[in-house]
């Protein structure tokens, strides 16, 4: 069971689809009460009764998107795919339910004051929606991880990649079927200049092998006499990116330029795919924004 919990989840790239999730889950707890009217909520005598009571719901959507936002925010590398996992979207989830069972009853209190709802105390009240929510909150995460695990494994062994380009290795293995492709030769160049436009590195495209992101600088990884070097550029990849004319040198996640032509296996899981480059030393993640582009350059290389 904790090796399941340490297993890599997706984490949500875009502050819209956090904002659309917390949407959807106010407008459920909201039409959830309405609907049922636990706690006490069905002897509740009061003008504007419904509007009242979808006010529940519009606590939960501001407890939720300030709970995933800040959060993401606060710790973006704890958030980040690299080291989101199922047990913490497990976690995340529990505790934002348990922020909205706190959120909700505060709202109550003050339409109605201390003691006057005749519903269940404040214990008795966050311990029942803990116990009701653990359950489902835990299923629906596990059903999405294997869902999302069987669906890039089996794509990822469906993707044959063609290489092109001149490698340190005399071939490469596709995914797939496992049989060699020819490597041709590439004699292209790039050039990628720093934002104080001093710094600059010129190597063959043939070499780069990945860009990475982190803060305000880049990591370029490229081979130089057989060898991994990796310098740093004071630089944001948007940058770097618009710097590269090479067709199979393409953005794969919001921190990495990946060199499809070095690719040489795509494994996935339930956060999507990884390109292995250098005989598995290098594994870039692919964002899934980029799934489709990028498979289908894949393909066409």
């Amino acid at each position: 069971m904790i090796k399941l919990l340490n297993q890599p989840y997706p984490s949500e790239e875009r502050p819209w689809h956090q904002l659309r999730k917390a949407a959807v889950i106010g407008l459920f707890v909201g039409l959830f009460l309405v609907a049922f009217q636990p706690f006490g909520l069905n002897s509740w005598e009061t003008p504007n009764r419904f509007w009242k009571i979808m006010g529940f719901g519009l606590v939960s959507f501001i407890i939720t998107a300030f709970n995933f936002l800040f959060w993401q925010r606060l710790f973006p590398k704890q958030f980040s795919d690299q080291h989101w996992t199922v047990g913490r979207q497990i976690l995340l989830i529990t505790f934002n339910i348990l922020l909205i069972a706190i959120g909700n009853r505060l709202y109550l209190e003050w339409h109605l004051g201390e003691g006057e709802h005749g519903g269940l105390d404040w214990i008795s009240m966050i311990l029942v929606t803990f116990l009701v929510s653990v359950f489902p909150v835990t299923g629906l995460v596990l059903l999405r991880y294997i869902t999302q695990l069987k669906k890039y494994s089996q794509a990822a062994g469906e993707l044959r990649v063609h290489a092109n380009s001149v490698s340190i290795y005399p071939k490469r293995v596709s995914v797939g079927d496992g049989k060699p492709d020819e490597i041709a030769s590439n004699h292209e160049s790039i050039t990628l200049i720093a934002d104080n436009d001093k710094d600059t590195i010129t190597l063959p495209a043939q070499d780069l092998l990945c860009i990475e992101s982190s803060d305000n600088y880049c990591t370029v990884v490229y081979l130089k006499n057989g060898q991994q070097a990796k310098p740093l550029l004071r630089s944001s990849l948007s940058r770097l990116e618009s710097q590269i004319n090479v067709p199979y040198i393409v953005r794969c996640h919001r921190s990495y330029i990946v060199n499809l032509d070095r690719v040489e296996r795509v494994t996935g899981n339930a956060q999507g795919y990884k390109l292995h480059l250098l005989d598995g030393q290098l594994q870039v993640p692919v964002a899934r924004r980029y799934n489709d582009t990028l498979v289908a350059e894949l393909k066409a290389l």
